[in-house]
């Protein structure tokens, strides 16, 4: 992959990008390979599509010649980080943040060259912090400036508390900057500040400024907030191969552009010609999106497992066809199909599932016939292989649970 492909793809800032590109071209400075750094909170044990535009961007450094360098931030997750939405982020224990950052790595090196990956842990050098240590850190920002964080800003203006001890992470993350001697850092632009921080830090302590890239950011399931964790609304780097597919070919049209330029190598001009061909009512977004969705599984997957969920998700959603393989709930006695969808979390309440119904999306098929449920009081027998229907993901085989019941 060239020089300038890595500065630009699914970039949205490179800080001093001449002084960046002047030193990819040397292939390193002063003779040694780049340091590439990329930090983590292992804040919970999976690592999303979101993280996967970043890993592809650190690994294309890697591709160029150059170190990657993860931090695994041990030590601030079990502090607490400030995010956008909730406020300050729970604090962890060493037990979990150790659990979380083993699944962390597992999926980090489906993507990152293990082979050119340095592994730092925060502890190694945060363990010997002293409170003089994090006094001298302090003097380094004011809360003025920290402030001036955008997350920070939000949540002062709504008189939203703000703890002492969250203005030390930027300062932490930005630190590791200085452990590692990182010449490069990656983040999303949810990052940037800290990365900023991270740049200012090693100047003050003359050591040669890291370069800064920032990469877009892609919107989640909700096709409206970014792909985060904490709002649940994210696809697991590790989800099935069927399970990726369909969520993928669930978002809006106008997520594609930011997917095909994070998650795929299909090139710009093709991608150009395409959305080209779409505005023009020549193309449809559904076959395009088919084709993200295949690029993408197959990138984390393999070839074969791609065109599989493509062809179950064909089968089941373009033909109508019943999926062979589906969830199986075992009942007792008889209930309603409006409880029956509440209990087995396929509506979220009575009314939903009744609105449901009365929109025409539920279905019941029986001995291999199918029929529309119109009836939000109609009973489910408990029988073998009665299969229910719910919009178009949702899927269920009632079996008879003939165990006896308890006292």
């Amino acid at each position: 992959m060239d020089i300038t492909t890595v500065l630009t793809r699914a970039v949205a800032q490179v800080e001093k990008e001449d002084e960046l590109k002047a030193l990819l071209q040397q292939k390193g400075r002063r003779g040694k390979p780049l340091r590439v750094k990329l930090g983590f909170d292992p804040s919970r044990p999976d690592l999303t599509l979101g993280h996967g535009v970043v890993l592809r961007k650190l690994r294309q450094f890697q591709d160029l010649g150059h170190t990657a360098v993860v931090i695994v931030g041990d030590w601030t997750a079990q502090l607490g980080d400030p995010s956008g939405k909730e406020g300050a982020r729970t604090p962890l224990t060493a037990d979990e943040v150790k659990s979380n950052a083993q699944s962390y790595l597992e999926q980090f090196f489906t993507v990152v060259d293990k082979s050119k990956t340095e592994v730092r842990w925060q502890s190694e050098w945060f363990n010997e912090f002293t409170l003089a240590d994090v006094f001298r850190l302090g003097y380094q920002k004011t809360v003025a400036q920290m402030l001036k964080r955008d997350h920070f800003e939000k949540r002062f203006q709504a008189g939203n508390e703000i703890y002492i001890s969250e203005f030390l992470y930027p300062l932490l993350q930005g630190y590791d900057s200085i452990a590692v001697e990182a010449d490069v850092e990656l983040g999303g632009t949810d990052q940037t500040y800290n990365l900023l921080v991270g740049r200012e830090l090693q100047e003050r302590r003359g050591l040669p400024a890291q370069q800064i890239v920032t990469c877009k950011l892609i919107v989640g399931l909700d096709g409206k907030e970014k792909m985060s964790k904490s709002l649940n609304n994210y696809i697991m780097l590790t989800a099935d191969p069927a399970d990726m597919y369909g969520k993928i070919m669930s978002l809006p049209d106008y997520a594609m552009d930011a997917y095909y330029e994070g998650l795929t190598y299909i090139p710009e001009k093709e991608w150009a010609a395409m959305k080209k061909e779409m505005a023009a009512g020549a193309l449809n977004p559904r076959n395009v999106k088919m084709r993200l969705a295949h690029a993408i599984v197959e990138q984390f997957h393999n070839t074969q497992a791609a065109q599989d969920a493509q062809d179950a998700f064909v089968k089941q959603f373009q033909n109508r066809e019943w999926p062979e393989d589906m969830p199986k709930v075992y009942l007792r006695q008889a209930t309603t199909i409006v409880q029956f969808m509440v209990d087995n979390k396929m509506a979220a309440s009575k009314s939903m599932a009744r609105q449901l119904i009365a929109q025409g999306g539920v279905s019941i098929r029986a001995n291999g016939v199918t029929e529309k449920v119109t009836d939000p009081f109609q009973e489910l027998e408990a029988q073998n292989n009665i299969e229910i229907r719910v919009g178009k993901l949702k899927y269920a085989r009632i079996m008879h649970d003939s165990r006896e019941a308890a006292d």
